[in-house]
This record gives structure tokens, sequence and C-alpha cells, in this order.
């Protein structure tokens, strides 16, 4: 579990995190949203210790990260994919890590294995690629298999079939009971990703909520062969939107199942009726306009 209460940061006049609390559970991945400048990096770098707080204070599982015994056994990070020595191949870098974190060095190899980098351990980092690198920062986050992982967008760099690669990676930690904080800045996949959402701008808390909760229902998408008279019923029946569009309607106002009756009422032949929601994209950008 990663506690955050009343947290804040400020360089000078400019304040980066204003007054931040928040609890992210294990057993689901937490989603971190927010514009650029918005305060998610410096609130990850305070909740490891490599920042102080200005004020208030951050706990990983009910202690400082500083004041756990064996930290990376509790804490897997990666915040910058680059902060690799270029000249050390991929597992003489977990190695060190290994030994230096009195870590088993068979976990070496496993990790390895788990992230697809078996075939490049012997490569210098310096030649890696960012989607390479990325791979080789969660590598390094894993190797203590620790029940906490906070990671900074990790799927920069990644080609399509690493995104999808590092979301069932995700959840199945989450699954297994794992505390999971992810930030980014791709919407949709943070909404086939994330269960929970914190969503800052600004370095205040804008939303702590769930996907579904945040992408809120935007009407019924009704298509049907005669869409100007079921319009005009809809709109005696209470519907306050219904904007045509070819032989659609967006309908709002209305549930799907009252336009069904509708519909059915005036012999009205339906093709299909489809709750809509908002995207998450949309909703972040409302939100934080």
């Amino acid at each position: 579990m990663i506690e955050v209460s009343g947290l804040s940061k400020r360089y000078g006049d400019v304040v980066a995190v204003d007054d931040l609390t928040f609890t992210v559970e294990p057993g689901a991945v937490t989603g971190f949203l927010g514009p650029n400048g918005a305060g998610k990096t410096t609130t990850m770098r305070m909740i490891l210790g490599l920042d102080a707080p200005s004020s208030g204070r951050a706990r990983v599982l009910g202690a400082r990260l500083a004041d756990l015994p064996e930290p990376m056994r509790a804490v897997g990070a990666l915040l910058d994919a680059g902060g690799v020595h270029p000249r050390r191949s991929a597992r003489d870098h977990l190695r060190c890590l290994a030994v230096s974190n009195r870590l088993r060095r068979q976990r070496v190899d496993e990790v390895l294995d788990l992230v697809g980098l078996t075939a490049a351990a012997h490569r210098h980092a310096g030649a890696f690629s960012l989607g390479m690198l990325q791979r080789l920062g969660l590598a390094a986050a894993l190797l203590g298999d620790p029940g906490v992982l906070i990671l900074d967008e990790p799927v920069n760099g990644l080609d399509p079939e690493g995104i999808v690669w590092i979301r069932t990676l995700l959840r199945g930690l989450a699954a297994e009971g794992r505390t999971v904080l992810v930030s980014s800045h791709l919407m949709a996949e943070t909404a086939v990703t994330a269960d929970r959402l914190i969503v800052v701008a600004r370095g205040r808390m804008i939303a702590d909520t769930t996907v579904e909760a945040l992408a809120r229902p935007d009407g019924v998408l009704v298509r049907t062969a005669d869409p100007r008279r079921l319009a005009r019923e809809l709109v005696t029946q209470g519907a306050s939107d219904v904007a045509p569009a070819g032989a659609e309607l967006l309908v709002r106002g209305l549930s799907a199942e009252r336009i069904g009756e509708v519909a059915a009422a005036e012999g009205v032949v339906l093709h299909e009726l489809t709750p809509r929601r908002a995207s998450l994209e949309e909703a972040f950008m409302e939100l934080t306009r």
C-alpha cells in the first residue's frame, strides 16, 4: 500500500505539488494522470524518498522507504529508463543491483526472460533503443520481486506489441495482490489497464475515482431506418437532446430501455441501440481544462 498525506513540494515561489492526499491499494492498477508539469514525477520521487517534501508525508507499506530494511524487496521503481551505464551490459547492470541488494543472482536471468531481453542480455545498454531500455528498467524494478511497483511512463518507446505485453504484465502483477502505481499520457491505454485513477493538475488533486466513473455515460447511439420519426417521438417522451447523423441518432436524457420501448410502440425498427460512454481522453480533457 502507498499512503500520501498532505504532500507538498515547493521550489521557491513555484508550487510543484500542493497538499496531495491519496491511497494506492494493493490488488489493482492505479493510473496516475495529469498534464505535463502537473507534479506526477515529483510526487513519485517524494514517495520514493528521492526528494524531500516541503510538508506532508508519504509512506510505503507503512514506513518511509529509507526506513525499510530491504527496500528493493519491498518496492520496485522505474522513473528514468536511461539511468544505466552505457558501457555495461544488461545482465551486468542487473547483477550489480542484485549483489548490492543481497538478492540471489539467479533472479537476474529470471527477470531478463520475463521482460524479453534474454537474447540481448550481453549487449551494452548504450546500444539499446528506448523500448529496450524501458524493458531493462522494468527488469530492475522487478528484481527484488517487490510487493509495490511505482512506474513513470513505462510504455514510452514501446511498440504496440510491447504495450500489450506490459498491460498484461501489470494487470497480472496486480492480480497477485501487488500495489501498482503507473503514470501515463496514453489515455486509451490507461482506460484498458487501470482500475482506479488519480488525476492531478498544477500539483492539486482533481479526481480520485475509477475509469468507469470518470468516463461517464454520454447518451445512447440509435440506428434505425426511420430516424426522423423516432427523433420526434423521443423528444415528446422527454429526451433532452437528439442529435441526428444520417441513419443514426445520439440520444441523451432517456435510457436505452426507454428508447426501445418508444420505438416498439411507434413500430419503428431498430438496427442498433448502444449506450455510449465518453472516452477517457474526452473526460480527462474536460476535467483538466
